[in-house]
């Protein structure tokens, strides 16, 4: 399938839940969707379209935002879907139910920015370690690294 008719295919299934749509390069479709939609997005992508491959969830601080691209493999390039979600409120439904490989990118947007993905069905962390404290997220523009004091064994303190 080309990027043309992927994209007509696209505006098809989905029609006026695609806030907008581009194809920036060759085997490239990016698609832009708001976060209450994304579900129902998801759904038609696997059903519709066969597009069940996701491989990778990426996330990108910005200003009073967050902007999350769910990026799906197909025979034939990627199709990347965008959307916002506002910093006061960082919320997200998961779509692990419907693409079940979602679910550790899905864990590690919530560790790492803070993002609450709502009904993932296992919120553990997975790239913090357990005892990492709460309400550090070092993918964020604003987290501030501090060193840990550092213990030498029989050294002073």
């Amino acid at each position: 399938m080309t990027d043309i008719e992927l994209m007509e295919k696209l505006k098809s299934f989905l029609g006026d839940k695609i806030v907008e749509m581009s194809n920036p390069g060759l085997r490239r479709v990016f698609m832009k969707v708001d976060p209450r939609n994304l579900a129902a997005v998801a759904v038609s992508l696997k059903k519709d379209l066969g597009l069940w491959y996701i491989a990778a969830i990426s996330g990108v601080d910005v200003e009073d935002s967050f902007e999350i691209l769910y990026h799906f493999g197909h025979d034939n390039g990627s199709l990347s879907v965008r959307t916002r979600i506002p910093k006061a409120d960082p919320h997200i439904e998961s779509i692990s139910p419907i693409v079940p490989g979602a679910i550790f990118y899905e864990r590690e947007l919530q560790d790492m920015f803070g993002i609450i993905v709502d009904h993932i069905p296992d919120p553990r962390p997975l790239v913090v370690p357990d005892d990492w404290p709460a309400g550090n997220y070092p993918l964020r523009k604003d987290w501030k690294y501090e060193r840990p004091p550092e213990i030498i064994p029989g050294g002073k303190q």
